[in-house]
């Protein structure tokens, strides 16, 4: 078994921390590792996810065997859920990838549970654009929203900001307006830094910009705590990318 793979298991019993999240439930220098990871999604009442991971020896050189569970998904969507996730690790450098795939899970279960609220079509009025942004901070929430506000609507935009310990904004629009409102993000002081001084989004990430329309269509401006109380801490980018580009 590989120092990354013991590193890494290491690693997520520490951020799995909480009541029954993390077992390790098989260790063999044969057979590798089997980890077990259990999360409530979205906060109290949301659906029980239950995660597999089988580390042969060769990983991360591999990638690992995935189970998925759930006590509130049927079992079409655990296995829908477990395929993206195989192929999900296949597409990943061969490097530990275990914190990456369930935060996988935990974006894609929440998106899909909140865009059942919104309408879903198949028409060509689709916007040009599908972003989704990583903020790095929102500590004066009140300016912070009250301008991306002011902007969506003289961008003439829709979308979603999502707030937790990730902050993600999913933009959908025109690609000049989208292109104007990171530009907007990026030059204005929108925020304020620690010591309370007025500062811009320069740590804005895009982690996608969908050229073909997602299959789910916001049709305003809103804003979310779906996020507040999971450990998603670092969305990776297929992630985004089969949300925004699937309306997985």
């Amino acid at each position: 078994m590989s120092e990354a793979a013991l590193e890494e298991v290491s690693v997520l019993s520490s951020i799995y921390c909480g009541e029954e999240e993390f077992q390790l439930v098989h260790r063999s220098g044969q057979d590798g590792l089997v980890v077990h990871i259990k999360q409530t999604v979205g906060g109290e009442g949301g659906p029980d996810i239950s995660l597999s991971f089988h580390l042969p020896p060769a990983y991360p050189s591999c990638p690992p065997g995935i189970s998925v569970t759930s006590t509130r998904l049927s079992k079409t969507q655990s296995l829908h859920i477990r395929q993206k996730l195989l192929d999900q690790a296949a597409a990943l450098p061969a490097e530990p990838m275990l914190h990456r795939l369930v935060e996988g899970v935990q974006v894609r279960v929440l998106l899909r549970s909140h865009t059942h609220t919104h309408t879903h079509t198949h028409s060509s009025t689709y916007p040009d654009r599908t972003v989704v942004l990583l903020l790095d901070h929102i500590r004066d929430r009140r300016r912070y929203i009250k301008l991306l506000e002011r902007w969506t609507h003289q961008l003439q935009l829709s979308g979603m900001l999502f707030l937790g310990r990730s902050i993600l904004l999913i933009l959908q629009g025109d690609r000049l307006q989208v292109k104007e409102f990171c530009r907007l993000l990026k030059t204005v002081k929108i925020d304020v830094d620690s010591s309370g001084k007025k500062c811009k989004e320069k740590m804005m990430k895009v982690l996608i910009e969908a050229s073909r329309p997602s299959s789910v269509r916001y049709s305003r401006w809103g804003v979310s705590g779906l996020f507040s109380q999971t450990r998603i801490m670092d969305p990776c980018v297929c992630v985004c990318v089969c949300v925004c580009a699937t309306g997985v």
